[in-house]
């Protein structure tokens, strides 16, 4: 799969030209004074329109297949979803161009308030489905939270069914690991799956957890990061909500989702595509 960027012509940048001309012409030929007054009206509206174009927006940005700019960036190793990915992809980039990343074209994102202790330029953003259904939030600037100690007798078993690098930047230290996208299922009442950006290790012992972190340490003084449905996977009470989580009644089931879902494909794709335009 390949991105194309096409390049947007500035707002007015037709309007210009047209003025140019509509200028040339009223210069060659008199006008009425009448004329003269609806010219330099039709002039001042154009000249606004160029003028009024705003940066401060999310862009968008069609994403071409085929094209030749997607293969610039080697994939990575591991195993991707071998579900159908959506036909009509775009590139959200936020208004302070710090991040970008590709999506289906009738997904939405919307901005949603900042996690309570984020760092200062922290941004965070909501994708949905065209419906409304959540799919996964991105956040930056979040305060990295340090291990805690997991009781043996509350630790649940826990199964990553999907690991795929990613090249992103992070901060390394004890605790870090090289970014990665995976697919995670820790053992309550169901199985409880969760997928998004992990770059910390996990308190485990014998293949048993009390939270999995979906979360990166960024680099230093930008706090961490997270392109997941949940920053953080524990198993659930049988009273509690699911949904943003998956919930199967089996690893077979989970194992399905993740081989043949379109759903997590979309879901994968887009969160590996995040690239940060600035990192300080």
């Amino acid at each position: 799969m390949v991105v194309a960027r096409h390049a947007v012509l500035p707002a007015g940048t037709e309007a210009s030209t047209e003025a140019s001309a509509a200028t040339s012409t009223a210069a060659r030929t008199p006008a009425s004074p009448r004329a003269r007054v609806l010219l330099s009206a039709v002039l001042c509206a154009l000249f606004l329109a160029g003028c009024g174009a705003s940066q401060s927006g999310p862009q968008w940005t069609p994403v071409v297949p085929g094209s030749a700019s997607a293969s610039a960036s080697p994939a990575p190793s591991g195993s991707t979803s071998a579900g159908a990915t959506s036909a009509q992809w775009k590139t959200f980039t936020d208004p302070g161009k710090t991040i970008s990343f590709e999506l289906p074209a009738q997904w939405i994102v919307q901005s949603a308030p900042l996690a309570p202790g984020s760092a200062a330029g922290a941004v965070h953003y909501d994708v949905k489905k065209a419906d409304g259904t959540f799919v996964a939030g991105l956040q930056t600037g979040l305060p990295v939270p340090t291990p805690q100690p997991c009781d043996a007798g509350q630790a649940k078993p826990y199964t990553v069914l999907n690991s795929v690098p990613v090249n992103l930047p992070f901060q390394d230290g004890p605790t870090a690991l090289t970014p990665r996208f995976v697919f995670r299922v820790i053992q309550g009442y169901k199985y409880f799956g969760s997928f998004g950006l992990v770059g910390v290790t996990t308190s485990a012992q014998d293949g048993k957890a009390c939270r999995l972190l979906n979360i990166v340490p960024g680099p230093t003084g930008t706090g961490g990061y997270a392109f997941s449905d949940v920053t953080e996977l524990a198993p659930l009470a049988a009273n509690a909500e699911v949904a943003p989580l998956q919930a199967f009644d089996n690893l077979a089931q989970a194992s399905d989702y993740v081989r043949a879902s379109g759903d997590f494909a979309d879901a994968q794709r887009m969160i590996m595509s995040l690239k940060f335009t600035k990192t300080s």
